[in-house]
């Protein structure tokens, strides 16, 4: 050990020792409280019977009060909606801008034009909706028991019926191009 190291542990527990100075006093448990005529020494109790209050003891508790309406509540409020109209729609496919045909042609006249078409078989076509009919064109469709139903798209009336298209698809480019709006959403579906 070095001569400084012996001198060090001396000086340390000197410099402990003078650092203490007296020893600390005793906290209060809690401030005195002076009785209503005189003056109360720390830790006695007043008159009255009750110990001073610690010092951690928490604030008292205080209960709110609230008022509450005595009377009837009435709503003053009032909703009100828009109209609003709802669109209507036809029994059947048919858009209300192509109607049922009133007179020519008639369901046994398509039938008869259809036939005649070497796209539709041969069988006992019968007629399953319409005639439609818009700016002198037609739209029907048909069919056979056990088939697929067949769309008819023609033109003119009586001896002048003449078939535009028939089969399961009949938007084609002349229907595109020439039908009026009702038969052609009928075809095109739009």
């Amino acid at each position: 050990m070095s001569p400084r190291t012996r001198l060090l542990a001396p000086a340390v527990g000197l410099l402990i020792l003078s650092a203490c100075g007296a020893p600390p006093e005793a906290l209060p448990t809690s401030p005195p409280l002076p009785p209503a005529g005189g003056s109360v020494s720390p830790g006695s109790v007043p008159a009255g019977g009750l110990a001073p209050p610690s010092i951690y003891s928490p604030p008292p508790m205080v209960t709110p009060t609230y008022t509450y309406p005595t009377g009837p509540v009435t709503a003053t409020t009032t909703i009100t909606r828009p109209a609003t109209t709802l669109p209507t729609t036809t029994a059947g496919p048919a858009p209300s801008y192509a109607p049922r045909c009133t007179g020519q042609p008639t369901g046994p006249q398509i039938v008869a034009l259809a036939k005649s078409s070497p796209a539709v078989p041969d069988g006992n076509l019968a007629v399953l909706d319409g005639p439609y009919c818009a700016g002198g064109w037609s739209f029907t469709t048909v069919g056979m028991t056990g088939e697929e139903p067949l769309s008819v798209v023609a033109t003119g009336t009586g001896t002048a019926l003449e078939l535009v298209t028939a089969g399961t698809d009949v938007c084609n480019p002349t229907v595109k191009a020439r039908a009026p709006a009702g038969i052609r959403a009928m075809a095109c579906g739009s």
